[in-house]
């Protein structure tokens, strides 16, 4: 195994002990007494993962380590990383955590891309669907979400207008690319034939 697909597996080994910490920190806030270091450990491992993706990425370009399991490992540790965030903040309590369904809304959002991806692998045979930049802003604006809420240790009375705002964007991104890719799904699979009738029952009717 690589350096790079090392510290790929790293990142993924990294999500449960932060999903872990700041577990810690969400019980520890219910029972009255908050134990900041929960945070601040909780946020160091988030990001030494979010960090380690650059890196691993510098050195699969520079260093020649670009290999078929780290192409497919690597967005995956990021999704499950940006997954973990999400749902963490969303489902313990912070004092300025996320919403519970803008988590379910990013879940849902997910859950419908990767079942297209697979119907159309399924019966077309192969995706010809790359990251839209839209959802690269969506990514972004996810992530922003999660670190805003890792970063905020001065909101004690629930969430700021400004996250809030964040949070909307966020949601709008997350349903306009959800969109947007199930209209090019649907697209593939009308140019590849597959939606139309067979030739002969056309010929039928």
């Amino acid at each position: 195994m690589t350096t790079a697909n090392k510290i790929t597996v790293g990142r993924l080994l990294l999500i449960p002990v932060f999903v872990t910490l700041a577990a810690y920190y969400s019980a520890s806030i219910e029972q009255g007494a908050e134990q900041v270091g929960f945070r601040v450990a909780a946020l160091v491992v988030f990001a030494i993962a979010a960090l380690s993706d650059a890196v691993d990425g510098y050195i699969a370009r520079h260093y020649n380590q670009r290999t078929p399991f780290g192409m497919v490992l690597d967005p995956m540790a990021d999704k499950f990383l940006l997954l973990a965030g999400v749902i963490t903040l969303s489902v313990t309590r912070w004092h300025a955590g996320l919403p519970i369904w803008f988590a379910a809304l990013v879940i849902a959002r997910d859950a419908v891309i990767m079942i297209g991806v697979l119907i159309i692998k399924h019966v077309a045979g192969r995706v010809k669907m790359g990251p839209l930049m839209t959802s690269k802003f969506c990514t972004f604006f996810q992530l922003s979400c999660v670190v805003w809420v890792l970063l905020d240790f001065w909101s004690k009375d629930g969430r700021p207008l400004p996250l809030d705002l964040l949070i909307a964007v966020s949601a709008i991104l997350t349903v306009v690319t959800g969109v947007q890719y199930i209209v090019e799904g649907i697209r593939q699979l009308r140019e590849s034939g597959l939606t139309d009738p067979p030739a002969s029952d056309r010929s039928e009717t």
